[in-house]
């Protein structure tokens, strides 16, 4: 059985299993300092997490300004509990706490092949948007 819940910190063992999920999802290399997810889910509006007898199994977490807009980010799954309906849970939890926030304007960017996933949760692709991120020069 999975419980998912919010989550306020992350340490220890959790940290490290999230490091480890975000290594599998390739988001880090391999040696990469990972001391960046500590402050970054506590900086986030939300951060859930999803927990198989206790231990964290997935994770993701919205950025937000709390009264419009949200985007969740960093849905993540440990590859022994990928195709169980973990990551539908994660993002089933984070969109029903966002809209009793009354923020209506919930987005996220997913990563190819993630597309039928998506639509199965009731997302629709925005076409004729384009996704931008600064490079360093």
């Amino acid at each position: 059985m999975i419980e998912y819940r919010l989550l306020d910190d992350i340490s220890g063992d959790t940290l490290e299993r999230i490091a480890g999920f975000y290594l599998s999802a390739n988001w880090v290399a391999p040696g990469e300092n990972t001391a960046f997810l500590r402050p970054a889910f506590k900086g986030s509006f939300l951060a859930a997490g999803a927990f198989a007898d206790g231990v964290i199994v997935g994770s993701a977490r919205v950025l937000s300004d709390g009264c419009s807009d949200a985007y969740i980010q960093d849905v993540v799954v440990d590859p022994a509990y990928r195709g169980r309906g973990i990551g539908r849970g994660l993002i089933t939890l984070l969109v029903a706490n966002l809209e009793k926030h009354g923020i209506d304007w919930i987005g996220l960017v997913g990563e190819p092949g993630t597309e039928e996933f998506y639509r199965k949760l009731n997302w629709e692709q925005k076409s004729g948007y384009l996704l931008w991120q600064h490079r360093k020069m």
